[in-house]
């Protein structure tokens, strides 16, 4: 069964009939619209995926959950207040690498602690706590240069989450690894998450990570972007590892479904960019 957009309490984050348009970098004048009258909201410890084709806005739409990006109609709610100015609610873990490459692993984790004014010995020990958590013990004086990218992902995570952030923004986080520390990303994050099970809108194109993690997967339009369907992932919580998930009937149900919605924006949006 499909759900509604919403969720039936005042939720953790709502996108209400949001619409962001920009101007054109092709040609002087121009506007274009890349995100159209679309509502998603994240219940309270829900964890939300969002897939679409490229260019359907997915990342506009996180900007401006962050308050990094002002929409040009429609509002932003967090914890039922409007949002002004950046979402100190959240943590916004990055696509790309976000570390700063001469700061060690534990001192990028503590970056967040110091400029919130923790005192240094309880930054520290919450740093080293956050990096044990995160199976990073032993590596705290690394740079991101010595570590691999799986391990520099766990930093990022523990980055995020020694902040203590009720909504956790996440714009494909995972697409650079390779599939198995894909993988093992995604069962960290779902262990992670499942300890306090904080809101969670995740941006992702890999359509088998969207449902292995999420409650509800939000399908978009190709461009400009729009909610086009939304489901329930109704598959029993703990789940299990993603390797196991991605073999169970009700995933294979699942995916066949939401595939056969997602496919005709993929292929419209590939149609667009080859030129048919």
């Amino acid at each position: 069964m499909h759900s509604a957009t919403g969720v039936g309490s005042e939720p953790a984050l709502a996108l209400d009939r949001i619409t962001c348009t920009f101007a054109s970098r092709e040609r002087a004048g121009d506007r274009y619209t890349a995100v159209r009258d679309t509502t998603i909201a994240v219940g309270e410890g829900e964890f939300v995926s969002v897939v679409g084709p490229t260019g359907c806005g997915k990342s506009t739409l996180l900007n401006v959950a962050a308050g990094l990006l002002a929409p040009s109609s429609g509002k932003v709610r967090v914890m039922g207040s409007p949002l002004t100015g950046i979402n100190r609610t959240a943590g916004y873990m990055f696509q790309a690498d976000s570390l700063m490459p001469w700061r060690s692993a534990l001192d990028n984790v503590l970056a967040g602690l110091e400029f919130a004014g923790v005192p240094p010995g309880e930054a520290e020990t919450r740093g080293h706590a956050w990096l044990a958590r995160v199976g990073l013990r032993g590596f705290e004086r690394r740079f991101p240069h010595q570590l691999s990218g799986g391990m520099r992902k766990r930093v990022a995570l523990a980055q995020m989450l020694i902040l203590d952030p009720k909504i956790m923004l996440m714009d494909e986080p995972f697409s650079a690894l390779d599939v198995q520390t894909r993988q093992l990303m995604e069962n960290e994050l779902l262990e992670l998450w499942s300890a306090d099970r904080k809101s969670v809108l995740f941006i992702t194109h890999d359509l088998e990570e969207a449902i292995a993690l999420a409650d509800r997967v939000v399908v978009m339009t190709s461009s400009p972007g729009g909610v086009k369907e939304v489901f329930d992932i109704d598959i029993p919580r703990p789940r299990g590892s993603v390797q196991e998930i991605r073999f169970g009937s009700r995933f294979l149900e699942l995916h066949h479904e939401i595939w056969a919605t997602l496919r005709d924006e993929v292929e419209r949006a590939y149609a667009r960019t080859a030129g048919v």
